[in-house]
């Protein structure tokens, strides 16, 4: 990535109306500068340009911080390249994630992403495919699960419950936002009660992005 990261990362933060410990910054850019270099050789993104890799990798996770504060441990399915688990557990410094993924090469990425990010001695990357049997696929039971893009809403929320604890949330990053009414039903087909729907735009490119949140009972 070139000179203008960092600018451009600031004003997408700022953008975003997020604050970002001290350090996170150059955590996240050199993030991003790994994910870049692995590029090279494994395919993990068709993103390079540098003010797409901020806004469309690193401000897309962050936007989320909102509805992930509070987490204790997170728990983030499909995770490819790392995201959104990584550039969240840079911005939150109390913040443990477990990102699986069911493609060994990616996975080998997100251990090494992690250490450059500082995040290493609070995440653990899993190789594994999520089928809902957590406890067969060494997955952990957290208080917070999450995907961005991993698959459709519906079909990942009756994946999600299986993995998320009783009081915990699952939260979706999707593209174009179903309408909540859709939302509402596909919470209640998988036992989840909907929370919130928020849709945004990502700071440079204007593109469209939606957080939900839905709550496992008890």
């Amino acid at each position: 990535m070139d000179n203008s990261a960092s600018p451009l990362l600031a004003q997408g933060v700022a953008q975003l109306g997020l604050t970002l410990p001290e350090g996170a910054p150059e955590k996240l850019l050199a993030y991003a500068s790994e994910l870049l270099k692995w590029n090279e050789k494994v395919s993990l993104t068709a993103i390079t340009r540098t003010d797409e890799v901020v806004d469309k990798h690193l401000l897309d996770s962050l936007a989320a911080l909102p509805e992930v504060s509070g987490a204790r441990h997170l728990l983030d399915l499909g995770a490819g390249g790392g995201m959104p688990g990584i550039p969240l557990a840079i911005a939150l410094p109390d913040l443990q994630a477990t990102l699986v993924d069911a493609v060994a090469k990616k996975v080998a990425f997100m251990k090494s992403g992690a250490v450059k990010g500082g995040v290493a001695g609070r995440l653990k990357a899993v190789h594994a495919r999520a089928e809902g049997k957590p406890e067969k696929e060494g997955i952990p039971k957290v208080d917070l699960v999450i995907s961005r893009a991993f698959m459709d809403v519906e079909p990942f929320l009756l994946l999600a419950r299986h993995y998320v604890l009783a009081g915990g949330r699952v939260v979706t990053m999707t593209g174009q936002t179903p309408p909540e009414a859709d939302l509402r039903k596909w919470a209640a087909a998988a036992g989840l009660q909907f929370v919130s729907r928020r849709v945004l735009q990502l700071p440079l490119s204007k593109d469209p992005r939606g957080v939900s949140v839905f709550r496992a009972p008890g």
